[in-house]
């Protein structure tokens, strides 16, 4: 197969198309039911702390079952894990949707429909990232991985404003539209069809379970790649601080914040496109490296932007330049993990992404209330930067990746 026909060929390959069918209706609903949640939560208890709680309800899953979820993925047959995952969150948001119409939810009840619904993603998204490698060969799937990757930033764009109307329409559209997307996400996921088979399992050990953080140690330009996301992200917060720029900064009112928030999706789907329809092909490593540069640059540029169209261009190139480094580092995962480990080291891939997003999110928040947004922004643009620095002489090896193709 020709993969220089464009995202097209990709979605014409067998089972890629349920696969991409299968995420994108999970994370339209996932996004639309938890804007849902957020808005009730805050209605109900005007509470930050309780908004705060929502987060926390999400993350501590993942962390508590990174080891179990990254085994389970390596031992069953990854679809119906996506269907076991997709069918529970399809009824959680059936049983909310009910629980709303007859006014029974209260906050707690939302804190523990949450909780659920982060183990379950906890499961699903590392299950999911594995399972493509079994969809497409090898050469396609820096391809395939730009083209998912464009879709679910088109999800994450949608999935919000779908909820947000919905919500505005009746309390219960929100919950029971999202349960029916999930039902379909699910027909999708079950209906895969895979290359191969998955290899023989190993048998369940202390040894095996913590197998992915031992694999990943082993190879440098895995530690490396997934490492220089994760202090990137982690200092390069400053978007967590939107609603203070917004209001204190560029006086834009809640419209420009919305431009704000819109901004670094839209360009991450910009560059997801460009990457689908032209794979990188040449100095993969050093690419990489650059974009993460570009995103420190970019965001020195928005901290110091007192100009709505400047913030919301240097927001753009945030999000474009974070693509990059997305693609990169989910294809070298996936192209230097052997199948019957892909689940494992896809569990700790996510630990680190979902940590480093969360822990950048309190850093910032942390930061901002000493010293201001603008200079929370400034270092965090500059530590990022330094960070790129160090990792060229940690991970030598990163600069020398040429290309992506298997």
């Amino acid at each position: 197969m020709d993969i220089s026909q464009g995202p097209g060929s990709v979605l014409r390959h067998p089972g890629y198309l349920n696969f991409a069918a299968s995420r994108v209706f999970s994370s339209l609903s996932f996004q639309s039911i938890g804007i849902a949640m957020g808005w009730m939560i805050y209605d109900r208890t005007h509470s930050a702390f309780a908004l705060g709680l929502v987060g926390l309800c999400q993350f501590l899953p993942m962390a508590v079952l990174t080891f179990v979820v990254g085994h389970v993925a390596d031992r069953f047959d990854r679809r119906r894990i996506g269907l076991v995952c997709q069918v529970i969150e399809a009824v959680t948001a059936l049983v909310l949707a009910i629980a709303t119409w007859q006014q029974w939810l209260t906050p707690a009840g939302i804190l523990a429909a949450v909780t659920v619904l982060g183990a379950v993603v906890a499961f699903e998204r590392p299950t999911m990232a594995a399972l493509l490698p079994n969809i497409v060969p090898a050469s396609m799937l820096q391809k395939a991985v730009a083209t998912s990757t464009s879709l679910m930033q088109t999800a994450m764009i949608i999935g919000p404003s779908l909820g947000g109307l919905l919500y505005g329409l009746h309390l219960v559209a929100p919950f029971a539209i999202s349960a029916l997307l999930f039902a379909v996400a699910s027909f999708n996921v079950i209906s895969i069809r895979m290359q191969w088979s998955p290899a023989k399992r190993e048998p369940v050990t202390l040894a095996s379970v913590f197998a992915g953080v031992s694999f990943i140690r082993s190879r440098p330009v895995m530690l490396g790649t997934i490492s220089l996301d994760l202090f990137a992200v982690l200092l390069g917060g400053a978007t967590a601080l939107l609603p203070m720029f917004a209001s204190d900064i560029l006086h834009a009112g809640p419209r420009g914040l919305g431009f704000l928030r819109a901004a670094p999706a839209v360009g991450a789907l910009a560059m997801s496109i460009v990457l689908a329809r032209r794979p990188l092909s040449s100095n993969v490593g050093r690419k990489m490296l650059a974009a993460v540069a570009v995103f420190g640059v970019a965001t020195i540029v928005f901290s110091l932007s007192t100009n709505i169209a400047l913030s919301v261009v240097a927001l753009l190139v945030i999000g474009a330049s974070d693509t990059v480094s997305v693609v990169v580092r989910s294809s070298l995962v996936q192209l230097l993990t052997p199948d019957e480990m892909r689940g494992r080291v896809s569990a700790v891939n996510s630990l680190f992404i979902g940590t480093s997003n969360q822990l950048g999110e309190f850093e910032s928040g942390m930061m901002a209330a000493a010293l201001g947004p603008v200079a929370t922004g400034i270092v965090g643009g500059l530590g990022t930067i330094v960070v790129v620095l160090l990792w060229m002489r940690l991970f030598p090896d990163l600069s020398k990746v040429k290309t992506l193709q298997g």
